[in-house]
């Protein structure tokens, strides 16, 4: 097949992209012909395709034009369209996402070439308009689907005004666009996902499947040794329970907690850290690579004590793959990752003394925590394989072609 593969990046910046990225390169391996399509960027890897890629949007200081382009880019769509008459046929499209940097702009000239669409939904952007169903650091489910407008005396995105307007406006011009109606099929990354989409009349039951995210378990090395701290590693933001973190495992001072990763929350945190002599908790800052698996390893378990609607996380994947069982909120996606008591512990998001509870198990059982990494990683490679998620993913592409 020649598929034609988009996304906002062609680099790793997020989940999504490396999602996007690791597809290309699994469709690749099985003889596929993949083509990419994303927004110039200096950190995107190389492609004989670049010279297609539409300037990028600067979310961080936009100027007007930049604020107009992230709700419809011209740009996109005219090389979307150049990209289809030059590069093609395609036997189909395979979106990721798409908006703020392409835009739905892209839509119609794929629409117009006949090339069935296939998206997979990495966040809730189709029901919530600042993605992710917080407001005000709560659960949110106002706008239900289809009343954006209900964002705004929120203030939903960050607390701005303007920012949610911004938000507000690219969600509707999007729906207007088909961001719904003209994507044959939709692929969920939990099943929690697909729920809400289904709940919300985004798509009908039988247009969405879910296809947990996959790793390749060949490169992860188990870990059979007791651990000797416990570890969270991620973006440091509210949404992520790191403050409940604290709280559960500050009078636990025998038991050594390591933070890893950055993010808008990580200096509020480390000072409160200080501030309360906690010296058993350590940020340890941004560890990548074989740095990152070696801490993942040396661990009791991992954690991940979310308070937002997690879908399917790759640190738990990778945890596992690595033999590390994980304490995780039971909300959104995560549940469908950890079996309580089997490969790790769940606990009510956002539950300090629950969460101390399972930390405290971890500690005492470090055996049996061994024992629960070995049937983690004996779950990955059944159920979140590259065969697995090929398997999957081709199944939905023979729905729409």
């Amino acid at each position: 097949m020649r598929i034609l593969n988009a996304g906002h990046h062609h680099h790793v910046q997020g989940g999504s992209d490396r999602a996007m990225l690791r597809l290309g390169e699994l469709l690749e391996a099985r003889g596929h012909t993949v083509v990419p399509f994303a927004s110039q960027h200096p950190n995107n890897r190389p492609s004989k395709w670049d010279a297609y890629f539409p300037p990028g949007v600067d979310t961080q200081a936009p100027s007007p034009g930049d604020a107009a382009r992230f709700v419809y880019s011209p740009e996109a769509r005219r090389e979307m369209r150049r990209l289809l008459e030059d590069g093609g046929p395609f036997d189909l499209a395979h979106l990721h996402i798409y908006y703020g940097q392409l835009t739905a702009s892209i839509l119609k000239p794929l629409v117009e070439a006949e090339v069935p669409l296939v998206q997979t939904l990495h966040e809730y952007k189709l029901t919530c308009p600042v993605h992710s169903h917080r407001s005000q650091g709560e659960i949110c489910e106002a706008c239900a689907g289809h009343a954006f407008w209900r964002a705004l005396p929120r203030r939903c995105n960050e607390g701005s005004l303007a920012r949610t307007a911004l938000s507000v406006l690219e969600a509707s011009v999007s729906r207007a666009l088909g961001d719904a109606h003209h994507i044959d099929h939709f692929i969920a990354v939990s099943d929690f996902l697909r729920g809400k989409m289904i709940e919300h009349d985004v798509a009908a039951p039988d247009d969405i499947t879910t296809v947990h995210n996959f790793v390749d378990p060949d490169h992860f090395d188990p870990s059979r040794q007791r651990g000797d701290h416990v570890l969270y590693f991620g973006r440091i933001a509210p949404e992520k329970g790191l403050r409940t973190l604290i709280d559960a495992a500050a009078p636990l001072t025998d038991l050594p907690v390591r933070i890893a990763g950055t993010g808008e929350q990580r200096e509020a945190l480390e000072s409160e850290v200080a501030r309360r002599g906690l010296d058993h908790i350590e940020f340890v800052g941004v560890r990548n690579g074989a740095d990152l698996w070696d801490l993942v390893r040396g661990s009791i378990c991992t954690l991940l004590p979310s308070e937002w609607y997690e879908n399917c996380p790759m640190a738990v994947l990778e945890s596992l793959a690595c033999a590390r069982p994980v304490i995780g909120a039971d909300i959104g996606g995560i549940p469908e990752l950890v079996d309580d008591s089997v490969d790790g512990r769940l606990f009510p998001s956002g539950d300090v003394e629950a969460l101390r509870e399972a930390l405290v198990w971890m500690q005492t059982h470090r055996g049996e925590a061994v024992e629960m990494g070995r049937r983690g990683r004996e779950k990955i490679e059944e159920r979140f394989s590259p065969e697995q998620h090929y398997r999957q993913v081709r199944e939905v592409y023979a729905e729409v072609t």
